[in-house]
């Protein structure tokens, strides 16, 4: 039975949810990869620490960011300890997808029970991360989106009209195509449970660019894992430029093309 829908939070330092003691001492890792975002990560960081999750554990997969990303996130983590922040660094700039398979791969062999993904840059909620948490443990969902398109989600006012179409066309045509009834396919704040991401298998994953978001979502389907979506409200980032760019388009159009393709094989 699906969750109740929930109103978004008002304001992005809406107070987090409580959860029992021991859901709360779940382990989660929450996989958030960095480029340039030097501005960003510390006020993520310590939103993400102060949350009452004793179980949560931050992982920054960082592609080498030329504003010193990197050594930022190295300080935050000798703050809080190895075993509330880590940084896996990565040689260069390799795409979203990879950044996520690559720190995915890493929580789920450090023994997290539940990875989030989460972008660095603030326009996912902080304060959302206990509920979908607890959302994840009392249905057994697979996996469980923090959701743009569900009844309570909503758009940053930041977003035009002309950006907010486009975002919903790219769900719709996405959806159509592989003929999911996932209504925020695209979006990125994803709760994974563990055996989810085992049964897709990380390292086959073929998008190295926001289409990722697509093609796990798809692959969990195929491999009949439950999807939930929990109603979010999305923030404009307010610090850094985004990192979308023609090539990342281009591939996000083909994608699901190719994936149908290849599930007819």
């Amino acid at each position: 039975m699906p969750p109740k829908q929930i109103r978004p939070d008002a304001t992005p330092a809406a107070r987090a949810v409580a959860l029992p003691d021991d859901w709360a001492a779940t382990p989660l890792t929450v996989v958030m990869p960095t480029y340039n975002e030097a501005g960003n990560l510390p006020g993520m960081a310590e939103a993400l620490m102060a949350l009452p999750l004793p179980g949560l554990r931050l992982l920054v997969v960082d592609d080498s960011s030329p504003d010193g990303t990197g050594d930022l996130a190295e300080e935050y983590a000798g703050r809080f300890g190895a075993d509330r922040m880590a940084v896996l660094h990565r040689a260069g700039k390799e795409g979203l997808g990879r950044a996520y398979a690559a720190g995915m791969a890493r929580a789920v062999a450090d023994g997290a029970r539940y990875v989030l993904q989460m972008d660095a840059d603030g326009s996912h909620p902080v304060a959302k991360v206990p509920q979908l948490l607890g959302v994840a443990l009392s249905t057994g969902a697979g996996v469980t989106i923090g959701s743009r398109y569900v009844q309570g989600g909503s758009l940053s006012e930041a977003w035009g009209a002309h950006r907010k179409l486009l975002s919903r066309w790219a769900n719709a045509y996405a959806g159509t195509i592989l003929g999911t009834r996932v209504r925020d396919i695209t979006g990125g704040f994803n709760l994974w449970r563990e055996d989810a991401l085992r049964a897709i298998d990380l390292a086959s994953v073929d998008s190295a660019g926001y289409s990722f978001q697509v093609e796990m979502k798809y692959r969990a389907l195929r491999r009949g894992q439950g999807i939930i979506e929990v109603p979010i409200h999305f923030e404009d980032r307010t610090v850094g430029e985004s990192k979308m760019n023609l090539m990342v388009q281009l591939e996000s159009v083909a994608m699901p093309w190719r994936l149908r393709a290849r599930s007819r094989h």
